[in-house]
């Protein structure tokens, strides 16, 4: 006797998000970012409105709403990630498709992310954000970790076999406590394929239990996001606090730096939609505003992922078994976002510190940059902690990042934007019929077809 009921399709926990869409949550998030720079600069060193030892623990208490925002996002982060994947491979008795989907995720993802890193890197070259900031003295070099110099040229090669042989974690509760997410995603396959090898009966008791877990995350997330627009006041107003107003123009270039990365990224989502679908590009757009507008307010692509896929199977007709494996693997592992924001933040450090990268360690950054871009987790605030370890071992000061840090905030909100919109140009890519080509077929057709002879021109017959 079964006791244990049937698999909730994962586009049904959506529901719990429709409240923060209905409540215009991405426009509070918008006002609380303003206030928040407006606040801080006023308790900033240049107005200095309270007295600095004041104005050290008013900060703290308005950042308390970020923190918890972050710790209440990241202690679901890991449940969240490892049931969606299982439960999307598990669940899926198509061992056929498994096999020709997994081949094609691997493919796009690697590819949109190398060329996000490529398009990051270009752009720090070309505009020199880095040369227009100067690090302030007041803050502290202690406040990040030092820079160590880990040499990167002949070794790499040596030790990349035991790198690789590293991701696939021998232990993943001491993965999980140590937060390494590349191992976790990599178990979390591993597990679901072997699921769905299993016989129905056999997997159904852990995938509903599965299922629960997924419930719970959702219900923490919903009311997580009920501080995001005092999460982001609170964080944004304790960054603008500790810079000047020099400081935060020449940010500005960077932030503008990376937004214009994100929007050729997103523009080039769009073009592959048109170009390998046969969605029209309109549809594409309007379709995914509401999801964009959610992921904006959210920072995470984890915690919208049931309306990824709610979106992709409502919105656009694809089959619950593909969007249920495609979308928790593009949540985990498509952050061609991050690969953007990565590659412009580490190029932005060299000029900063006054240091040049050889060709060898630029080749070498850029692996780098589609390895931690692939593994990284999907949820906000993280960012930073990845790119100082890349930075690091690459002798690169990291001073730096503290400001970078600091302006995350509003950056994380763009880049979850693109992930998201990236996870669902890639299921609808995907999804599509080899043998429709999208804008290839029509255009195939189009010309290929016998022409038409206009009704005027027809003979009657005698």
């Amino acid at each position: 006797m079964n006791f244990f009921n049937p698999l909730t399709p994962i586009r049904d926990l959506s529901g719990r998000l429709e409240v923060l869409i209905k409540g215009k949550l991405w426009a509070q998030v918008l006002i609380g970012l303003w206030l928040g720079m407006i606040v801080g600069v006023l308790l900033g060193p240049d107005i200095q409105l309270l007295e600095k030892e004041t104005t050290e623990w008013v900060v703290e208490w308005l950042a308390m709403p970020g923190y918890l925002f972050l710790r209440l996002i990241k202690m679901i982060l890991i449940p969240l990630v490892v049931a969606s994947i299982i439960r999307g491979l598990g669940a899926n008795n198509d061992k056929d498709l498994l096999k020709r989907l997994g081949k094609k995720i691997f493919v796009f993802i690697t590819i949109t992310t190398t060329i996000a890193v490529f398009i990051g890197m270009s752009l720090a070259f070309l505009i020199k954000p880095g040369t227009y900031v100067k690090l302030p003295q007041e803050i502290g070099v202690a406040s990040v970790p030092a820079a160590e110099t880990i040499p990167v040229q002949g070794s790499f090669i040596q030790q990349l076999p035991q790198l690789l042989i590293e991701i696939i974690p021998d232990n993943p509760l001491e993965a999980m406590i140590n937060g390494e997410m590349l191992a976790i995603v990599i178990f979390s396959l591993i597990a679901g394929i072997a699921f769905a090898l299993q016989p129905k009966n056999k997997a159904d008791r852990i995938l509903s239990l599965l299922d629960g877990v997924l419930s719970v995350c959702m219900t923490i997330v919903r009311w997580a996001m009920f501080l995001a627009p005092w999460a982001v006041f609170g964080l944004i107003a304790k960054m603008a606090s500790q810079v000047g107003i020099a400081t935060l123009v020449g940010m500005s270039v960077y932030v503008a730096t990376v937004t214009l990365g994100l929007a050729l990224l997103i523009i080039g989502y769009y073009l592959c939609v048109f170009l390998f679908t046969s969605h029209s590009l309109k549809s594409f757009v309007t379709g995914i505003a509401p999801l964009q507008l959610l992921a904006f307010s959210t920072s995470s692509s984890a915690a919208v992922m049931p309306m990824s896929i709610e979106t992709i199977e409502e919105k656009f007709g694809v089959e619950s078994e593909i969007a249920e494996l495609v979308i928790p693997l593009g949540v985990t592992m498509n952050m061609a976002g991050t690969a953007v924001y990565q590659g412009i933040a580490v190029i932005f450090l060299t000029q900063m510190s006054g240091i040049e990268l050889s060709v060898t360690q630029l080749i070498l950054v850029v692996f780098a940059l589609v390895a931690s871009s692939i593994g990284a987790p999907g949820t906000p605030g993280l960012g930073g902690v990845i790119l100082a370890s890349i930075a690091a071992s690459f002798g690169i000061p990291t001073t730096g990042i503290v400001l970078i840090i600091g302006v995350d905030r509003l950056l994380d909100m763009g880049r979850t934007v693109v992930n998201v919109t990236g996870d669902q140009a890639m299921c609808l890519v995907l999804a599509e019929p080899e043998e429709q080509n999208g804008f290839f077929h029509r255009m195939k057709t189009r010309f290929s077809s016998p022409p038409t002879v206009p009704p005027i021109l027809v003979q009657p017959k005698t």
